[in-house]
């Protein structure tokens, strides 16, 4: 399909200056049934991916901490209105390996006054949220059996500062899912593994 095409060449296009080329492997969102696929993908209007770039270093990508603490200078085209006519909100889906589906609601709209859709940096903000969210709750919950430990998240393991938001995907009627590549590497994710918890 064509919106896991554009998935895809995400990561063959991306400009990178900062952080590494290791993106997470998540699988796309479909739902279960056939019904709702044909319902909520192939008869849904998906929207072109949501790129965010940044200038100084230009690259395709903006650190989760700069967006959860609105550093955002450097985020190209930040006042851009975003979801303009996708209803008063959206599902941001994580398909993070070795654990279950993820999902949380964010709001399509700003309620300042005026009213109006979020900017492309609010968004930025609101999917570092829902991941630190995650971060938070994953490890209360046991990685599936068979799954690659190099993925768990935790304070010992991947933490919200070790990620960089490259795009945001719709990937059905209602559901967008972020792209997201490792700013810190896997050696020295590794090597905090090893480390006592209070050096850690």
């Amino acid at each position: 399909m064509e919106h896991i095409l554009k998935w895809r060449s995400i990561r063959e296009q991306a400009v990178i200056a900062t952080g590494t080329d290791v993106y997470i492997p998540q699988i796309i969102y479909q739902p279960y049934t056939e019904a709702d696929r044909v319902r909520y993908i192939q008869k849904a209007d998906l929207k072109e991916p949501i790129i965010f770039m940044t200038a100084h270093p230009n690259q395709w990508g903006i650190p989760l901490d700069d967006a959860i603490k609105a550093k955002m200078k450097d985020l190209l085209d930040k006042d851009d209105s975003m979801f303009e006519d996708c209803g008063p909100s959206v599902s941001i889906r994580l398909q993070w390996p070795g654990y279950r589906s993820w999902t949380k609601q964010i709001p399509t709209m700003d309620f300042k006054s005026p009213k109006g859709p979020i900017t492309r940096a609010k968004l930025a903000k609101n999917i570092a949220n829902c991941v630190k969210r995650f971060i938070e709750v994953r490890p209360t919950k046991r990685m599936e059996m068979e799954a690659d430990r190099r993925w768990r998240v935790g304070n010992r393991y991947i933490r919200m500062e070790d990620l960089i938001l490259v795009s945001l995907h719709h990937i059905s009627k209602g559901s967008w899912q972020p792209q997201l590549r490792l700013r810190t590497t896997m050696s020295d994710l590794q090597l905090r593994r090893t480390l006592p918890p209070s050096s850690a």
